[in-house]
Parts: C-alpha cells; structure tokens; sequence
C-alpha cells in the first residue's frame, strides 16, 4: 500500500506541472488549483510532495488509509516567485492490496458545536480601563510563519483551529485580551478556557468590527486592500454564518492578498480559496484591517 501510494504522489507532483501519466488518479483539486493559478497569470514551476500515513483500517479483503500530504509549489508570477504550501489530508481505499480510490477529505469541519452560533458580544468597558495598543504586524506574521504547520503548546489546540491560530496571530502582534471569565464578553484565553470570539470564526466575524477598543477592525470594501496581518472571514455557504478565518502574511504579483490558515494547515494561499473543497459560488467574505490607538489618532 504504501508503495502504491508513493506512486500516486508523484503521479500528482507531475499533474501540478504537466499532465499525469495515468488518468485513472489525475486529482481534481490540483486542476482546480491550475485553473485558479491561471486565471492570475501565475503558474506552478516547480512541486513537492512529502507524505505521512496516520491512520489504517483493514479487514480480509478491504483496507482504508488515512494519511496527509504536504505539498509545496513554486509559483511564478510574471517577475514574482513565491513559495505556497498545504497539508491536505486524504483518504485511499484498497481491495485486495490494489488502490481503488483516493480523495481529499472535505476542507473546512463544523465548529465548535453550539458556541458557533453565538456570535461574541463586544463587552463595554469604562474609558478609563482603555490601554493604549499598538498592533505589530511584522510579529503577527511572523508568528504566522513560524506555526502555520504546527501547533504552539502554549495555547490549547482545537480539532477545528483556525481562528484559534489566528487569535494567537493578533495576540503576539499585541492584541490585548479582555472579557475574561464571561465566554460571550471579549477576546481571550485563559485558565484552559476560552471566549467564543477567540476560537469560533462566526464569533470572531462579530466580533472584530464590533470591538471599540483593544483589539479592533474596520471592515474594508474588498481584499487588495487589506495589509500584512489582516484578517479576512468566510462563509462559503453564503447563509450568514462565517465557517473560517486567514491571516494576511504576503501579496502576489497582482497585490492581491497571500494567506495562512490552520485546520487544513496553509501558508501563501490565495485568498480566495476557489480551489477549496468548501469553496461554493454562493461564498461572502468579510475583509477586516486591524487597527490600533495609534491609527485611531
């Protein structure tokens, strides 16, 4: 099985640059990732693929695999180089030790249960508890970088963790924390718990216009105008509730916004997200820029 995976691999390393060999396997995510480069003017260059099984079931005739991918693509933009990253995580089915069937898990989970219906409600605080705040961007993308395929043991880790990467991302860039112990009030994480707007992405979509000081956002007309630390919220169902959240960290050829990501972990993405499995013609995004008491001034 594994050498019958392996192959896939680089069957699909191929796909990104050419065409596959076999057609039986040709994965439809790299071709919709293909069409998106291409609709920029960009191009994949260069590809590679590092996996890891993490998961395997088997019976007397049937076996099922889960595993992960790391890809990394060489992306040219007219005179632009730039490096994307991903980890999909997928699953490939066996009979009799033949590979029959191999797809990408789904991208974007359920959240939180119930705490995802509960949009955050800004808490109010006397003037006078104000702090002053000043939000660095190049440490939030740092941070971006340094954790965008790993876990930071100084925080809680969720099964769906994107917003909780990028609460994170806002907190390092300086981003105070404030509400605590109220769940509903604020933003923060503390004594291994956490309010809604700190991990769930339809309550940080609330949350960040509607914050008056602290941590704060206003939400801006469309993402080329958004900058390095950023913040940009989804609904790819288009129902009114946000499903997940990216973080600025870079910018294309073209200005538009590069993105990393937690749950399926990524770095450099387009922001877009049209080559997501979640992705729907019926997607809203929420385009926020971060703003502090100096830009307040």
């Amino acid at each position: 099985m594994r050498e019958q995976l392996q192959e896939l691999l680089e069957q699909r390393v191929l796909q990104c640059v050419s065409m596959p060999r076999n057609q039986l396997h040709e994965c439809p995510s790299i071709e919709l990732k293909k069409q998106s480069f291409a609709s920029r003017s960009a191009e994949i260059v260069k590809a590679k693929a590092n996996g890891r099984i993490e998961e395997k079931f088997e019976d007397k005739e049937n076996a099922s695999v889960l595993y992960e991918v790391h890809f990394q693509y060489l992306i040219k933009q007219r005179d632009l180089f730039y490096m994307e990253e991903e980890v999909e995580k997928r699953q490939a089915e066996f009979y009799k030790g033949v590979l029959v069937k191999d797809e990408k898990l789904k991208e974007i989970k359920a959240s939180q249960g119930r705490e995802e219906k509960l949009p955050a409600i800004v808490q109010q605080e006397a003037e006078q508890e104000r702090k002053g705040f000043r939000y660095d961007r190049l440490k939030a993308v740092q941070y971006a970088e340094r954790w965008w395929n790993d876990y930071n043991p100084a925080y809680k880790k969720f099964e769906v963790d994107c917003t909780n990467y990028i609460s994170q991302c806002l907190h390092v860039g300086g981003g105070p924390m404030r509400g605590y112990p109220n769940r509903s009030n604020g933003w923060w994480m503390q004594n291994d718990n956490w309010s809604f707007s700190w991990s769930v992405a339809n309550a940080m979509r609330w949350y960040i216009p509607g914050s008056k000081f602290g941590l704060r956002g206003r939400e801006v007309n469309s993402a080329e105008k958004l900058k390095l630390g950023d913040v940009i919220c989804y609904d790819f169902q288009g129902d009114g509730r946000f499903d997940h959240t990216t973080i600025v960290t870079g910018h294309d050829g073209d200005g538009m916004p590069l993105v990393n990501a937690h749950t399926y972990n990524s770095r450099m993405r387009y922001w877009a997200y049209e080559d997501s499995t979640a992705y729907t013609q019926n997607i809203k995004y929420k385009f926020f820029t971060i703003t502090d008491d100096y830009d307040d001034q």
